[in-house]
């Protein structure tokens, strides 16, 4: 399972590894425009953990930190990123952290990618 951490937009995956083919098995944006602050952080675990009870990954990836100009940003993506972190453990996921340019340069081939 493969998350794009943020609060207002997560972006989850999930692959299957058959030989040297990865097959798509499922797709989703985590979505909480107008909900408030901790509301939105609680949804964030909720739709997490539903996740991988339904689809049973056997790990979890996730974009390391990166440089942030804006703090308050940077603290909002901590916070996300934190929920997820936990709610991986706490199903028993081995968690991997990839830095973005890495991820990036696998998907697509340019590590600059948009």
């Amino acid at each position: 399972m493969g998350i794009d951490a943020s609060l207002r937009s997560t972006g989850v995956g999930i692959i299957d590894v058959l030989g040297t083919r990865l097959v798509p098995v499922m797709h989703q944006t985590i979505k909480a425009p107008s909900l408030p602050h901790s509301k939105a952080l609680l949804q964030l675990h909720e739709k997490i953990t539903a996740i991988a009870a339904e689809f049973k990954p056997v790990a979890a990836a996730i974009e390391s930190v990166f440089f942030c100009r804006n703090i308050k940003t940077a603290l909002t993506l901590g916070e996300a990123r934190g929920v997820i972190i936990a709610s991986c453990t706490r199903e028993g996921l081995p968690l991997y952290e990839y830095e973005p340019r890495k991820i990036k340069l696998a998907v697509v081939g340019f590590g600059s990618a948009s």
